[in-house]
């Protein structure tokens, strides 16, 4: 089994590409074979798996739309105080109050 300095290996070994490739393509098919096929639809619709949980969120998010929009009503909120304006008081200086506050100034 030599040629030219090179030995080369039993026939029952993989060392040659389509040895490898047809073992390839032959474990593809198998596992083609065994696999079931692909639906299309679902057996049978899941009502509490899919549009229940879909039905009572919508709910749950309407009824808390509704609450907001109630307590954020104008008619709901306290009314606002009218403004109290200061009554104009005269009020009384001693004299010489303006020269004593300069001269604290300027300490």
């Amino acid at each position: 089994m030599k040629r030219e300095g090179v030995t080369e290996s039993p026939p029952d070994k993989w060392t040659r590409p389509e040895d490898y490739l047809r073992a390839m393509a032959l474990k593809r098919t198998f596992r083609r074979g065994r696999r079931a096929e692909d639906r299309t639809e679902p057996e049978s619709p899941r009502l509490l798996l899919s549009t229940v949980p879909f039905l009572g969120l919508f709910a749950l998010l309407a009824v808390l739309a509704v609450g907001i929009m109630v307590s954020a009503f104008p008619g709901t909120q306290p009314q606002p105080k009218p403004p109290q304006v200061a009554q104009h008081e005269l009020g009384f200086a001693p004299k010489g109050w303006f020269q004593e506050a300069q001269k604290e100034f300027h300490r």
